[in-house]
């Protein structure tokens, strides 16, 4: 399969397609649950009370046009840089190289959040054991199933997302039957009219609701990895459509619903920022050790997370290198056919992320996630851009249709895009997370110095008359 347009991959070079139905169904679904509603969901109650739960069915309805607007591009043309090679396509050289960098810097800043707070999930437990030791037995670990094999790191995903799906199903379940038979420490209070009885479904109005999005939306991030997935995906015609077609009522059930009956069961009051609403909940209803469960259910979470990261980051530097736009060695392969090269030096800076967390203020998390989401806001656009080009493309009749029809089009994508744009205004109107678009102008430049140095070597060995020179030389980006 070709890397890119007209690149084909080196002999012996491509990657392994060893994730089954099974595996890419459960990294879809646990694409949609992460740390975000486990932990985050708890602040966002605090700010906006029972909207939250609008508030996230909203997110959940975008998030879905950029699935399927992904969907549409995947069918239309495998590639293994997934939408980072859109980019290319569509947008340009430039687009790409921007995108497959800052999507790697998307995970490897998520990796250190995750790391870090699953070194703090497992004092829970040993709060004996440094949290510096933890995190680096975690990052040991998860590096050596990424190197191992692709089938490893999707079976190890699977089992992750297996924890934190039955977990969401247990406590709607046991929700349910509060609500319903009335047993437990919350069964005199559990009641659907806690929704509206405390101040309404807006208690803190309209504005300080829509300013949750910028939250939701992190909780919502990694849902685009079956993109990455999908040049090792045994059968992708049938795997990725049934995995992306699956993602309203997993939102609907894990989201929605959960929400819909935690926040039946505890008053949105009792729920304050840092505290999980989970953990809440289940003290509430007075389920021994249930806080244990769910600090173990986190920490699978955040493991999950930064295991994706690996897996996705090193990816994306393999691509990148394919197309001259990262050091050559970050294309290579091990003999299981991982981009083991790539995923060290992820694995190395991640390291570095977790020394420096160490010695960080409180608010370093917080910082870090709003630099994740501000990442993942510049990736979900482009996906929709190159989707409305793609579709204007096909109108014209220059580029065949694809089989997996986006719904809506590129009418929908243009909607999603509005409404992408219209999150960042309000991370831009946040005092906390505003300090996530410095860090993308400061990254913003640092891409355009680095691409510019990058086309002046190219132009520099084309005129020596060096290797790039010769009859197999790829065309000089931009």
């Amino acid at each position: 399969m070709a890397s890119s347009a007209g690149a084909p991959e080196p002999a012996g070079e491509e990657l392994e397609r060893g994730l089954g139905p099974r595996q890419v169904q459960m990294i879809a679904i646990g694409g949609a649950i992460g740390v975000g509603l486990f932990m985050g969901a708890g602040a966002n109650i605090a700010k906006a009370g029972p909207s939250i739960i609008l508030m996230y069915a909203l997110a959940g309805v975008v998030v879905f046009l950029i699935m399927r607007a992904l969907g549409e591009l995947l069918l239309y043309r495998h590639v293994d840089g997934g939408f980072v090679e859109y980019a290319r396509e569509f947008l340009g050289p430039f687009f790409g190289f921007a995108t497959g960098w800052t999507y790697w810097l998307l995970w490897v800043v998520t990796g250190m959040a995750e790391l870090t707070a699953s070194a703090i999930y497992i004092n829970y437990w040993f709060p004996d054991i440094p949290q510096w030791f933890s995190a680096l037995v975690f990052l040991i670990v998860l590096f050596g199933v990424n190197l191992i094999s692709v089938k490893i790191f999707g079976e190890v995903e699977f089992w992750f997302s297996m924890i934190k799906v039955t977990a969401i199903i247990g406590m709607i379940v046991i929700g349910l039957g509060v609500l319903t038979l009335g047993f437990s420490d919350a069964g005199d209070t559990a009641t659907a009219s806690n929704l509206v009885d405390h101040g309404g479904v807006f208690p803190n109005g309209i504005g300080d609701s829509l300013m949750t999005l910028q939250g939701v939306m992190f909780a919502y991030l990694a849902v685009e990895l079956v993109g990455v997935t999908a040049a090792e995906s045994e059968d992708p015609e049938k795997t990725l459509p049934k995995a992306i077609n699956t993602l309203p009522w997993r939102i609907a059930i894990f989201y929605v619903g959960s929400l819909l009956v935690i926040l039946s069961v505890v008053k949105w009051t009792e729920f304050e920022p840092g505290v999980s609403p989970f953990v809440a909940a289940f003290a509430k209803i007075g389920i021994p050790l249930g806080a244990g469960i769910v600090n173990f259910v986190v920490l699978t979470a955040a493991l999950s997370s930064c295991n994706s990261g690996m897996y996705s980051t090193g990816r994306m530097l393999r691509d990148l290198a394919s197309n001259k736009q990262a050091p050559g060695l970050f294309g290579k392969l091990n003999r299981r056919h991982a981009p083991a090269n790539g995923v060290a030096l992820s694995v190395s800076v991640m390291a570095i992320g977790v020394v420096l967390n160490y010695f960080v203020p409180e608010k370093a998390f917080g910082y870090v996630t709003s630099v994740s989401t501000a990442a993942g806001i510049w990736t979900w656009c482009v996906i929709l851009t190159c989707h409305i080009l793609y579709r204007r493309a096909v109108v014209a009749g220059t580029l065949p249709s694809s089989p997996f029809r986006a719904p809506g089009g590129a009418i929908a994508s243009s909607i999603a895009l509005a409404f992408l744009i219209f999150v960042l205004v309000l991370v831009a109107m946040d005092e906390d997370a505003r300090i996530s678009l410095y860090v993308a102008v400061g990254w913003a430049i640092g891409l355009t110095v680095g691409w510019q140095v990058l086309k002046r070597r190219e132009q520099d060995v084309l005129l020596g008359g060096g290797p790039s020179s010769g009859e197999n030389a790829k065309e000089p980006v931009g």
